[in-house]
């Protein structure tokens, strides 16, 4: 079917005239499936302007497929919390519930594909390297490198625990003690559920975390807690073997949820920087910090 355009008018109220008994949804669906053809050329913008002396044809679904395929919307580029950006890192802040990297299932939103998607509007060559993780759930200072060197040389400083971690925990209830340190052994099941195990476990790992109460009230405890290890989990686990589980961590104990998440934020980062080798530290604010005093006053 072909309609000749007699003067200018948007594509769509066009269809609406050629098709006056369809419905809109099939009039959308006929763009989408690319079977509109505006002097030849597929056409999918509902709002595409049309001149005199257009020509639109309608052709069917298989002739549609032999044509190219509707071309993929703009890519909505995410939020990215920058730090620290130089020509060698670049620091940001990870929102909670967003993961690291992308796991098997290959989720294409991650804190590295945004930091990507950053460094490539600089220059197409670019990339950004993951250097370390945190929880899906943990919000808080990351840093990615820019090149594979520079990866493995922070990630040396990690491996040889020359790296300062500093993070900040609600918990729920408070420690007897107002400072202490948690050393276990934990190990991962193949579900990457984690458990505290002895040191002769098979494939165990040696986990340790000191905490100081910072703040407190008679519902939670602020805690400043620093890790000499980087295991998964090994925050949470600590603190639910004190007796005082992350607020919203219900698998470990946890029976509040307040701010509808864990609260469990890494607070500072410090390693020797690439370029200089001096060392540097990174630092956010704590996003609950305040919860106490709100808690107080109710």
């Amino acid at each position: 079917m072909e309609f000749n355009v007699e003067e200018e008018s948007f594509l769509f109220p066009t269809l609406a005239l050629m098709f006056p008994e369809s419905k809109k949804s099939k009039l959308r669906k006929m763009l989408t499936e690319g079977r509109v053809l505006v002097n030849g050329i597929p056409v999918y913008r509902a709002k595409e302007l049309l001149m005199k002396g257009n020509t639109i044809t309608i052709i069917n679904r298989s002739e549609a497929m032999k044509k190219s395929p509707p071309p993929e919307p703009k890519k909505q580029f995410s939020k990215l919390k920058i730090i620290l950006e130089d020509e060698y890192i670049l620091v940001v802040e990870k929102p909670a519930g967003l993961l690291s990297v992308a796991t098997d299932k290959l989720e294409k939103d991650t804190l590295h594909s945004r930091c990507v998607d950053h460094v490539k509007r600089q220059s197409e060559r670019a990339w950004s390297h993951i250097v370390h993780r945190l929880d899906r759930e943990t919000s808080g200072v990351m840093v990615f490198a820019k090149n594979r060197e520079i990866k493995e040389y922070i990630q040396t400083q990690f491996a040889q625990r020359d790296v300062e971690r500093i993070y900040h925990a609600l918990v729920e209830g408070g420690p007897e003690n107002s400072e202490g340190t948690d050393s276990s052994w934990l190990v991962e099941d193949k579900h990457l559920h984690v458990k505290r195990v002895k040191s002769t476990f098979r494939g165990s790992k040696q986990s340790i975390t000191h905490w100081q109460v910072e703040d407190q009230d008679e519902f939670v405890s602020l805690m400043e807690i620093k890790i000499d290890t980087g295991r998964r989990h090994q925050i949470r686990m600590a603190m639910q073997f004190l007796g005082c589980p992350i607020v919203g961590d219900v698998g470990h104990g946890a029976t509040t949820n307040p701010l509808n998440r864990i609260c469990l934020h890494a607070t500072s980062l410090g390693f020797l920087h690439p370029e200089t080798a001096e060392f540097v530290r990174y630092e956010t604010n704590v996003p609950f910090a305040n919860r106490i005093k709100i808690d107080s006053e109710t």
